[in-house]
């Protein structure tokens, strides 16, 4: 191998140190350690992270707030297009490993590195998009997969850490939690089955409020940067405080079944209060600013948004068209919307905009018309019967020649 400098994607994890382990003894690499936070490390596990990279022999640590460029490249655009992958999952961890894979790919090539690597088995989907990302950027960057390639058990990563005198404690926690701004992960031995769902004490964020509570949230054009009056500089600082007020109601939380890159099924538990309760307020704001046709459009483009950021193709040039069509489709999603949190749930209550078109002054539906009267009914129905009647006709007479 003639790699000297390798960035590794670094979570602090077990198979991540070993990696760091593996390749400074095995493959004799300068291991540049990079962690990239996407809202789910505090600065006491950042610090407690690069304690540890450096014990295991990386050659440099580094931690990066990937947070604000990850909202504005690729969250706002998910709250614009409303969107769950099948109709349930709002993308948390799809989302994050792209980003935090982009933001690897950079650095390497920033310090002159000759090869990238991640910690990622042969089984899910994060090995495709780094994988993914790396070939496109990395500009021949070498792609380096431990624990894929060697195909390794848990207790055979402890074993060889043992022997190089690493004997932190790895005792394997009973559920997986991979958090982000964008929502938690959990999975554990029930979403490895068809029909288990996940018990009450699997989930991060446990129930600790049962009085409802009324909160405003504030949009413009399209983005959430108010909360009950309060404007926030940057939308991300409104997403966690509304977590923060959400939270205690165990609010968000699902079970997600979807279709692989690899082609397999999975199934995984999440909780996310925030997004969901923000893309639920941000349709219903939609719906009453937006036409039936814009609203149409969205969906189907932003359906295509998310399965294709879900399978690694965040740098497929299509996406690009498609956030471009998103951002103009909310020049006039603006306004408050209200909602009730409720134990494990939300109600939408309503909503004020200046761009309502309930409020046009033409009529209200099912009780009075100000702009049309019945003879201009009659003659519109008149017209749009045409088609269907012509089918009918001609159907008709074939059965009848037919019996």
């Amino acid at each position: 191998m003639t790699t000297s400098k390798v960035v590794l994607a670094y979570s602090g994890g077990l198979d991540t140190s070993f990696c760091i382990k593996y390749l400074t003894v095995e493959k004799g690499l300068e291991v540049h350690a990079l962690t990239v936070n996407t809202g789910g490390f505090s600065d006491e596990e950042l610090a407690n992270i690069e304690s540890r990279a450096h014990q295991l022999g990386a050659a440099s640590f580094k931690a990066v707030d990937a947070v604000p460029h990850y909202y504005d490249k690729c969250l706002r655009y998910l709250i614009y297009g409303n969107v769950l992958r099948n109709n349930t999952y709002p993308l948390s961890v799809s989302a994050e490993r792209v980003f935090q894979a982009l933001e690897v790919a950079q650095y390497a090539q920033s310090i002159g590195a000759q090869a990238v690597a991640h910690g990622s088995t042969g089984a899910g989907n994060d090995q495709v998009r780094f994988d993914l990302a790396f070939q496109v950027l990395g500009e021949n960057l070498e792609v380096i997969t431990p624990i894929r390639d060697l195909k390794l058990s848990r207790q055979q990563e402890i074993e060889y850490l043992q022997k190089h005198g690493i004997d932190w404690p790895w005792a394997k926690a009973r559920y997986s939690i991979n958090q982000g701004i964008w929502g938690t992960s959990v999975g554990g031995a029930e979403t490895l089955t068809s029909d288990q769902p996940l018990p009450e004490s699997a989930y991060p964020s446990q129930l600790k409020a049962s009085e409802p509570k009324k909160v405003s949230l504030q949009f413009e054009k399209g983005e959430l940067t108010g909360i009950d009056g309060k404007t926030f500089s940057h939308p991300t600082q409104a997403i966690q405080a509304l977590q923060q007020l959400a939270a205690p109601y165990a609010i968000g939380r699902d079970i997600h079944v979807g279709d692989t890159i690899i082609g397999i099924k999975g199934r995984v538990g999440f909780e996310a209060a925030a997004p969901l309760i923000i893309i639920k307020a941000h349709h219903l704001l939609e719906k009453h600013v937006l036409t039936k046709w814009q609203q149409y459009w969205k969906e189907q483009l932003s359906n295509w948004y998310g399965m294709l950021l879900h399978e690694g193709q965040y740098l497929e040039p299509v996406m690009r068209n498609i956030e471009t069509f998103l951002e103009d489709t909310q020049q006039n999603v603006s306004g408050q919307v209200f909602v009730q949190l409720h134990p494990y749930r939300f109600e939408l209550l309503g909503v004020e905009s200046e761009y309502d078109l309930m409020n046009s002054g033409f009529g209200q539906y099912g009780e009075m018309n100000k702009a049309w009267s019945g003879e201009d009914v009659k003659g519109f129905t008149t017209i749009l019967a045409n088609q269907l009647k012509i089918h009918h006709f001609v159907n008709q007479q074939k059965e009848e020649q037919h019996d």
